[in-house]
């Protein structure tokens, strides 16, 4: 029986036990404090619970952090010197598979094979329940050292509310920091790679090949017969790009009008019992499996779009963008319906009462009026669905194909950036082979071209947008 999984579930409760008692200690003491005629508190008693609460967990569940980061790969890379030592003659890769092995021992999943590697398991799993106790009483000593300061700081003079929003004021700062260094963090690492790319293949050729075959070298015509965009293939990106644009194209022009005016109708037509029951029944397909949207346009939307292109004398791919755009379109209306729902409700209904009592009409009030004061988080509310489709994979894959075909028809294959970022990530292909760090040149031209979309989008919605007091 391991103590893993239960150790960690105890030091959870204590960890729950500890900071409640510190808020009972830390709201006992201020009100004893305050009986006793010590004068009269700065704050509630909350917050003084609250304050000697955050004494006691913050430095604790840093600790844990810290602790959780730092002691089992350690324990591990010892393991592993361990193991070294007793088979020198293994590669690295098997050393990696007999540390595997040791973990599923130490933890009781498997039986020792040997008895060297029973005496590894039980030396493994002994270092880990001592790193256990060890972190147990740590967190404990700590905690007490938090409640203790905490406890002899309570004081009806000292501002409990004021160092707690200095506290808070810091803890926003800290995740508003982190929310910045991810993502500086995620640019870095696609250009790092892009960077890496480039170096084998030409910015040029990538930005406006007409060629995407990343497996197959394209061989020119002349004496040299020179390979033309790497050695390990063609890396034109217009065909992928133009797929996805074509595709989130065909969305937008599905959703955005459904899902603008189901919000206009909901929120100035309809009543309130027909608002409760059209706005959560749309809603309900945000909640939809991508798969399931996947199947749809692969089952249902393409047959049909090709026995009506038939019909009509057209040549319908089995595989089309529109199928896989006007399918996304239907899974974007909720995002689009329930934003602009609520950015429309939002505009004050003075401006409304306004012009109708100026002799506007109801369409012209809404025309002119409401809709000109919400365009700021409308254009938000469309920036969020187009972000949607361009990152949508599995509806592309299963309706559009992964055909890199250059054309503008929406009747034929296309892929998108995003199929092939995973299609050029899956399978055994080594990660510093050219073909695999196409997938971050895509991935960076993504973000970068999704970057002045977002900019320019911004800069339309601060120029037409009228601000309303």
């Amino acid at each position: 029986m391991t103590l893993y999984p239960t150790s960690d579930l105890l030091v959870f409760l204590i960890t729950l036990i500890c900071g409640g008692a510190a808020y009972w200690a830390g709201q006992r003491r201020i009100t004893a404090l305050t009986k006793e005629g010590n004068g009269k508190a700065h704050s509630l008693a909350s917050y003084y619970g609250v304050y000697a609460c955050v004494w006691t967990l913050i430095p604790a569940l840093v600790l844990a952090l810290v602790w959780a980061f730092a002691a089992d790969p350690l324990l591990l890379n010892a393991a592993r010197i361990r193991l070294g030592e007793l088979y020198p003659n293994l590669p690295p890769s098997f050393l990696a598979l007999k540390l595997a092995q040791l973990q599923n021992i130490a933890a009781g999943l498997i039986d020792a094979p040997d008895e060297t590697m029973r005496q590894q398991g039980a030396a493994l799993k002994a270092a880990m329940q001592r790193a256990d106790l060890a972190r147990l009483l740590t967190m404990a000593l700590v905690m007490l050292l938090g409640l203790l300061i905490a406890f002899f700081r309570i004081r009806p003079a000292f501002a409990a509310r004021i160092a707690l929003e200095k506290f808070l004021k810091h803890i926003f700062f800290v995740a508003a920091t982190i929310a910045i260094m991810t993502t500086i963090g995620i640019v870095a690492s696609l250009l790092y790679e892009a960077v890496r790319f480039f170096a084998e293949v030409s910015l040029f050729d990538f930005l406006f090949g007409t060629h995407w075959s990343p497996m197959i070298s394209l061989r020119g015509t002349g004496a040299a017969d020179e390979t033309v965009g790497g050695s390990s293939g063609s890396f034109g990106m217009i065909p992928v790009m133009m797929g996805t644009v074509l595709v989130a194209l065909i969305a937008m022009m599905v959703a955005v009008p459904v899902g603008l005016f189901s919000a206009i109708y909901t929120s100035e037509f309809a009543s309130r019992r027909i608002r409760n029951f059209v706005k959560p029944a749309l809603e309900v397909l945000a909640g939809i499996p991508t798969v399931v949207y996947g199947f749809f346009a692969a089952l249902t939307a393409a047959p049909f779009f090709r026995d009506v292109g038939t019909f009509f004398g057209l040549d319908v791919s089995s595989q089309s963008a529109l199928a896989a755009g006007a399918v996304m379109g239907v899974m974007i209306i909720p995002f689009i319906s329930s934003l602009s729902d609520d950015v429309i409700t939002a505009v004050p209904q003075s401006l409304r009462d306004g012009a109708l009592g100026l002799g506007s009409t109801r369409a012209e009030m809404i025309l002119h009026v409401v809709l000109p004061a919400a365009f700021p988080g409308l254009v938000g509310a469309f920036l969020l669905a187009i972000s949607r489709a361009v990152g949508e994979t599995m509806i592309v894959v299963m309706a559009a194909g992964v055909a890199a075909n250059l054309t503008l028809n929406p009747l034929e294959s296309v892929t998108t950036v995003t199929v092939q970022i995973v299609m050029l990530l899956t399978g055994d292909n080594e990660f510093d082979s050219v073909k695999t760090l196409s997938a971050f040149a895509l991935g960076i031209t993504l973000f970068v071209v999704t970057l002045m979309l977002n900019v320019a989008a911004l800069k339309i919605s601060r120029k037409i947008g009228q601000r309303y007091d």
